[in-house]
């Protein structure tokens, strides 16, 4: 097993599909009508509360690699001991808040290289990912919730970037509305994954800062995220070829 760096992930745009769903029925559902047109799955915290760590495992051995997004926040130690029991089950990436500091990321940099140590089938370790600014959220929400007036969500997705890079971080979690800035900052020190992917003409959903595949790759994104997009199409693995299309020549 290798850890886990920036310089390690390589520069492949990857779709992840989000398993955004109550149950294991459910997943396999999912997993199962995009068969081999999908190969990475992200585990949020609802099927991730329902089902354990077990579902990683069962990701694993249908041969898929696993995103698991619990956005882990807490003191250092508690945040290095759920990493390394994460990685143990052979997660590829798993998300902690860029907001609990350097020294919360390095302990969860730390616990995901011991538990990707004794993982079957995890060789390539367990990337840590720090969410900035929730997709979700605009300046106005960000400055309600942290008790400012003013508020630039590109400063604070950058100040946040500053610390994962500091923590030893492989990535950041940041809408593609950032990736340009964070990427012209920190070149390729610092892996980019978006959310809030949408196909050209689609609902937004619940999101607010939404971007096209291709948008995105095109402003450094190194993962994409892809949730209702396609799980909630008419034809799911048309809908992933038409993101495959996208993507074409833009690594």
């Amino acid at each position: 097993m290798r850890s886990v760096s920036a310089s390690t992930i390589g520069s492949t745009i990857t779709p992840i599909v989000a398993l955004d769903v109550s149950d294991r029925g459910a997943a396999q559902a999912i997993v199962t009508r995009l068969g081999r047109s999908c190969s990475f799955y992200k585990v949020g915290l609802e099927l991730f509360a329902a089902e354990g760590p077990d579902v990683v495992t069962w990701l694993r051995d249908a041969g898929k690699s696993v995103f698991v997004d619990l956005k882990l926040h807490d003191i250092p130690n508690t945040v290095r001991g759920a990493a390394r029991s994460v990685a143990r089950h052979g997660a590829s990436l798993l998300t902690v808040h860029a907001a609990g500091g350097s020294a919360m990321i390095r302990a969860a940099v730390d616990g995901a290289n011991e538990g990707a140590a004794g993982a079957d089938g995890a060789a390539d370790g367990c990337g840590i990912l720090g969410v900035t600014i929730l997709t979700s959220m605009d300046a106005v929400g960000v400055g309600q919730a942290w008790g400012r007036k003013d508020v630039d969500v590109i400063d604070e997705v950058m100040r946040l970037a500053g610390l994962v890079r500091g923590g030893g971080g492989v990535g950041i979690v940041c809408s593609g509305h950032e990736a340009a800035a964070v990427r012209a900052a920190f070149g390729d020190t610092l892996g980019l994954l978006i959310p809030g992917i949408r196909l050209p003409g689609g609902d937004v959903h619940d999101q607010r800062r939404v971007m096209t595949p291709k948008a995105a790759a095109d402003a450094g994104a190194r993962w994409l995220i892809l949730g209702r997009a396609v799980t909630e199409a008419t034809d799911p693995v048309a809908a992933m070829e038409l993101v495959s299309s996208a993507l074409a020549g833009t690594a």
